[in-house]
């Protein structure tokens, strides 16, 4: 059995996650959790996502994990009083198997999705990868079209609901795939393979494509290359190697 968090090993944890991940955007504080704006109208993706899969992803599924996560977090201060970038290598060793579900569950969820926003644009304006990224791609998978080969097999393969990342693991490039709302910041919960800094996130739960793909996931994986925020991933890339 796990044993509790003290507020000295929250305070170690919390250090140790902001050396690992400091270089990721910080998020609002747990105990504050709010439904981000989208950076963009719910209709701007299309015709690759459409405007009411947004409009329902966001306004519905999102916020109730926001708000799932704020109920969870009411009577647990040491873990409210985390980033939520600080949460997310700290639910493992929540002692109380209930709330460390609700936690891991709500918490992965607005965290993914806040991620999974701010990893989109329309299409005019999304880009390409950088230099760097660019470099980094080709040493790591050979070309850009075998990474988006072996990324787009990680969300195929994704069994059930989950996602497929691009993730800076020991400085090197690596695709790979979490279930339901996990993600590679979760030490202790994430198998350490799947561990590192995101650079890019894919949700293939079925209510990110339905709507307009059915069971046609591969189609929607297609698709969503058109509306890539190469910038932000580029961004992400060069603060993960600081």
């Amino acid at each position: 059995m796990q044993t509790p968090i003290s507020r000295r090993r929250f305070t170690q944890l919390t250090a140790l996650a902001a050396a690992a991940g400091g270089s990721l955007p910080r998020l609002t504080r747990a105990a504050e959790a709010t439904l981000p704006d989208l950076p963009f109208a719910f209709d701007a993706l299309e015709p690759h996502i459409d405007a009411m899969t947004m409009e329902i992803h966001h306004d519905k599924h999102h916020a109730g994990y926001v708000a799932k996560l704020n109920a969870a977090l009411k009577e647990s201060p040491d873990l409210a009083s985390l980033s939520l970038d600080d949460l997310m290598p700290a639910i493992s060793g929540i002692s109380d198997s209930s709330l460390q579900t609700a936690v891991r569950n709500n918490g992965g969820g607005h965290w993914n999705h806040r991620f999974f926003w701010e990893s989109l644009t329309p299409a005019s304006q999304s880009g390409k990868p950088g230099t760097a990224l660019a470099a980094a791609l080709d040493e790591a998978f050979g070309s850009l079209a075998a990474f988006k080969e072996k990324f787009g097999a990680a969300a195929g393969s994704r069994f059930g609901s989950g996602w497929a990342w691009l993730i800076v693991q020991d400085g090197k490039l690596a695709v790979v795939s979490t279930p339901n709302q996990d993600n590679p910041l979760m030490k202790g919960i994430t198998p350490a393979d799947a561990l590192g800094t995101p650079i890019l996130g894919l949700d293939v739960w079925e209510h990110a494509y339905y709507l307009h793909y059915q069971n046609r996931r591969p189609d929607y994986v297609s698709a969503w290359w058109n509306v890539v925020n190469w910038e932000a991933a580029n961004s992400r890339f060069e603060a993960a190697l600081g």
